[in-house]
């Protein structure tokens, strides 16, 4: 056998076991699951809804009394991680929404937020930690409402950075401490305030940061 199979079968095990790795150890949500099954630790507020995603199912958000709220806190311990999401963000919400919120309600906590205007949303990614604080945000990288999109944030023992549809949008510096206590809200903040309206198919969360050709696909 020669070297170059070689190196091509070598690069294809540490493929597949990267892959497994991460496919082992992350929480990955189907959220139609917390809406159909009783599950325990989750609790429905309002009337969220099932709605189709292809052959599969995603969940709607009315932009003002819908959310699901987690006991689950899944980012304890992690000073790298990637939060991934699956979305349509939909027209007519309010300016300031937050989909999706980790940690406690004014202490340590993720938020994953975008802004609505007519022409469009762009997102807003914030940490606050026992280090620091970082937003990202940009107002000109607007995206059309009502389509699917594929948003990720990754952080990487201090490095921020957010994609959208795997292409880099934005990043920054924090002196990063992990997000140890809290839960988890979805489609509102934990204090049910700004809320989301459109539809939600997938949340991953993975303890480690991940480069966007291991990213979920739409």
């Amino acid at each position: 056998m020669n070297s170059t199979i070689l190196i091509l079968l070598f690069y294809l095990l540490s493929a597949s076991h990267s892959n497994q790795a991460v496919k082992q150890f992350s929480s990955e949500w189907i959220l139609s699951d917390f809406v159909e099954k009783h599950t325990e630790g989750v609790q429905l507020k309002g009337n969220p809804g099932i709605v189709d995603f292809g052959s599969r199912k995603a969940v709607s958000f009315n932009g003002s009394s819908d959310a699901i709220f987690l006991e689950k806190m899944p980012l304890t311990g992690c000073e790298q991680f990637t939060i991934e999401v699956i979305f349509r963000p939909a027209v007519g919400g309010n300016f300031a929404q937050r989909f999706l919120h980790f940690g406690e309600v004014q202490g340590d906590r993720v938020l994953m937020e975008l802004r609505s205007k007519k022409e469009g949303w762009y997102l807003d990614a914030f940490i606050k930690t026992s280090s620091g604080n970082k937003t990202l945000i940009d107002s000109t990288l607007i995206h059309p409402t009502d389509q699917w999109y594929h948003i990720a944030y990754v952080i990487d023992h201090g490095k921020l950075s957010t994609y959208v549809n795997h292409k880099k949008e934005l990043e920054g510096i924090i002196e990063m401490t992990p997000v140890n206590r809290g839960k988890t809200s979805i489609g509102v903040r934990q204090n049910e305030t700004y809320w989301f309206k459109g539809d939600i198919f997938k949340i991953r969360i993975t303890p480690e940061a991940l480069k966007p050709e291991n990213f979920i696909q739409k």
